[in-house]
């Protein structure tokens, strides 16, 4: 099963399983999975071939949605579920293909269709660092700088760097040869008719006003939103105006639901 991060709550909402993106963590959403955890228990995943979860051949997204599943069916559920990127389109398979599991979904900053740019040069750049010679996170991060990777993203990538151990936490080669997976979406039906939010940054251009038919026809109670002057890390860049929407679709009144 899936490595997770706990961060249990004495309130009585529904609980919460955060799925990440590709290079990232469970850890990477520790603020705002504690700040959420004051009205629900929130699960953070390390997904599939990230963080402390298992090594595995396939990084499909049937897969990663029974990867979710499984953590939900072990804590208990059904769950609300929020994923970013990678992690939002493991959300969507997982509600669309087992619906009953899922009451509410958010989906960060991408949308239910393939895409055409590759993440290969980052996995380039996180080969390129000579781990022998880093003793601290910024180490790292200064040599991802010479390759040419931004302050952003360097930050974010070191991340998931056992610097002690001298490896990424990132099982590198299993990424890259899934990548046209990851960059997919797989052919479901659907439609998962519970709450949805998609959740975009301001800035992005991962989700567009094409996609909205199928994003429609899948998710027929979607409901849309973005967070001014930001890009895809929207979380990141601004985590309590992402908290603020996420709480809040997370506690409306859906006829009940």
């Amino acid at each position: 099963m899936l490595n997770y991060i706990d961060h249990p709550s004495d309130a009585s909402g529904t609980p919460l399983l955060i799925a990440h993106g590709l290079f990232g963590s469970g850890r990477n959403w520790g603020v705002i999975a504690k700040r959420l955890s004051d009205q629900r228990r929130v699960i953070a995943v390390d997904m599939r071939n990230h963080g402390q979860s298992p090594r595995e051949k396939s990084n499909s997204y049937t897969d990663m949605a029974a990867d979710l599943a499984k953590v939900i069916g072990h804590i208990g559920g059904p769950m609300d579920v929020l994923g970013h990127s990678m992690g939002g389109k493991a959300a969507m398979t997982l509600a669309l293909t087992q619906p009953d599991l899922v009451r509410r979904l958010v989906v960060a900053d991408i949308a239910p269709v393939s895409y055409t740019h590759s993440q290969a040069e980052f996995i380039t750049a996180m080969r390129g660092v000579d781990l022998s010679a880093v003793t601290r996170r910024s180490d790292a991060a200064e040599q991802l700088a010479a390759l040419g990777v931004e302050p952003a993203l360097q930050s974010f990538f070191t991340q998931s760097l056992d610097v002690a151990g001298k490896r990424w936490l990132l099982n590198l080669d299993a990424l890259e040869a899934n990548m046209t997976d990851i960059l997919s979406f797989p052919d479901v039906d659907g439609p998962f008719d519970g709450p949805t939010l998609f959740l975009t940054g301001g800035n992005s251009h991962y989700v567009t006003a094409e996609h909205r038919p199928r994003m429609k026809t899948l998710f027929p109670q979607s409901h849309f939103a973005k967070i001014p002057d930001t890009g895809h890390w929207l979380h990141a860049e601004k985590p309590r105006d992402f908290e603020a929407a996420v709480r809040t679709f997370l506690t409306m009144d859906f006829d009940g639901a």
